[in-house]
């Protein structure tokens, strides 16, 4: 016959008066406290909260078209609702794509030569395992995220190009409106050190390339090597500041 055996519990938190002296002596641990759950708060309803600037800041930009016709009597808050909605519009223009993205052969067509004719095309043509590939790829990254507005892709060269050179990598080929408009052929073609100020310049020589898509319908080059410039004198400034720092630590 099966032995049964029970275990009694008593209330949580509850005592006997021997573990009370057990515990006065130091023989047992201290009692835990007894659970309290939290206190009961209600939702915070969407009506009652009040209605301003950060009340608008917190809509997503569906919410603040749903909102055309409920602030009717608040002319300030609809000339902010009509204003925040203007910036999240154009914002969202200007991502258009921010970083190098990978293609394939097929892809060529469609991605580079069939790309609008307002939009600048930057392609990298490289290998795995290139270190000066590397090296001009982490530049691009960088000019990627800086200008939304201008599209970087990479491409293996070989499925570009059946064939080629490894000793050309890394190429970079700029198009715009469906042609060719410039050709850099290996690393030095950009300085003897590489930064994304100095590769910036050099796609800048002779075009607008580089577009973050606060220029509007300004297709010179002046602004975007003027911005160009401002970037490369930053960071030697920074640079500089980095080296007297290290200098006077020692």
């Amino acid at each position: 016959m099966a032995d049964y055996h029970y275990v009694y519990k008593d209330v949580e938190g509850a005592s006997t008066q021997w573990d009370d002296i057990q515990r006065k002596l130091g023989n047992l641990p201290p009692k835990p406290p007894p659970f309290k759950p939290p206190p009961f708060m209600p939702a915070e309803d969407e009506d009652s909260k009040p209605k301003d600037q950060k009340w608008i800041d917190s809509k997503t930009e569906e919410e603040l078209e749903g909102l055309e016709d409920d602030l009717d009597d608040d002319k300030f808050l609809e000339e902010y609702r009509k204003k925040r909605l203007a910036e999240m519009r154009e914002a969202a223009k200007l991502v258009k794509f921010g970083s190098v993205i990978p293609i394939s052969s097929p892809d060529f067509i469609r991605e580079v030569s069939q790309a609008p004719s307002d939009v600048w095309v930057v392609v990298i043509l490289y290998k795995e395992g290139f270190a000066e590939c590397e090296l001009l790829m982490r530049c691009l990254e960088e000019l990627a995220r800086r200008y939304p507005a201008t599209k970087f892709v990479k491409i293996i060269s070989t499925d570009c190009i059946p064939n080629y050179p490894d000793c050309n990598l890394p190429t970079v080929l700029v198009y715009n409106n469906s042609a060719v408009k410039a050709t850099y052929v290996g690393l030095h073609s950009f300085g003897r050190k590489c930064t994304p100020e100095g590769v910036a310049l050099v796609l800048c020589q002779s075009d607008p390339v580089l577009n973050d898509g606060h220029n509007g319908s300004d297709s010179s080059r002046k602004p975007v090597l003027a911005g160009v410039r401002r970037k490369f004198i930053e960071r030697v400034v920074a640079e500089h500041e980095d080296h007297d720092d290290g200098s006077s630590s020692d």
